[in-house]
């Protein structure tokens, strides 16, 4: 009687191909659920959504952004008049004084445009690594992957780039996702993660790469 031969605990670089292409099959041109129009209006939502989700943030801003949508609408607001419209979203206090502080140095330093750079991102008040390369994919194009806690979860349990930490998984990801996937893996793994490959009970299956993924833990129909 012979065995089947055992997998390794991560994706081969062709299983990684066929994860992906499947994705792309379900869902050809995925983006982000947040509502937006301009990078500004994206850097406004991104930076309100840490510990809240994207259903609570779209309802602040399409009530923020007809009154303010640029960096000196909103900074004529000030922070009590911007709290007014995000006080709904966790955290508003702190989120408003960063907003407000990135208007101010958009205007000052920037030319009131959001900054194409990663390093000038991350020097903006509230906006770390994750922020910055949602922007930078989102916004402008560049092949990041902004690693969270969806993502970090479905990296680690397909077997596709697993990793202690995000930067891990990070960075890992940016090795095994084959180029021509590179633009749009963060948002197909972000909507998996979120409607599919969830955290208390992954719905397996319904998963279109249940035979290719590594978790052990898989649930029954």
């Amino acid at each position: 009687m012979t065995t089947a031969p055992r997998r390794s605990a991560t994706l081969t670089r062709a299983e990684v191909v066929e994860l992906f292409s499947r994705l792309r099959e379900l869902n050809p041109k995925p983006t982000t659920e947040l509502e937006y129009r301009t990078p500004f209006e994206l850097l406004v939502a991104v930076t309100l959504s840490a510990q809240a989700t994207d259903v609570g943030v779209n309802k602040a801003t399409r009530r923020l952004f007809p009154v303010a949508n640029t960096p000196a609408a909103i900074l004529a607001l000030g922070e009590d008049g911007l709290k007014k419209y995000i006080s709904t979203i966790g955290l508003f206090n702190a989120k408003a004084k960063n907003v407000i502080a990135t208007c101010r140095i958009l205007i000052d330093e920037h030319g009131r445009e959001v900054p194409r750079s990663r390093d000038a991102l991350e020097a903006l008040p509230g906006v770390g690594r994750k922020t910055a390369n949602v922007v930078l994919n989102t916004a402008f194009g560049e092949p990041t992957i902004a690693v969270d806690t969806h993502i970090f979860r479905v990296a680690n349990r397909t077997g596709l780039a697993p990793g202690k930490d995000v930067r891990a998984v990070e960075d890992r990801l940016l090795k095994v996702v084959p180029a021509e996937f590179m633009q749009d893996a963060h948002h197909w793994l972000i909507l998996h993660g979120r409607y599919v490959c969830k955290a208390r009970k992954p719905d397996c299956p319904q998963c279109v790469i249940r035979d290719i993924c590594r978790f052990k833990e898989k649930t029954a129909a």
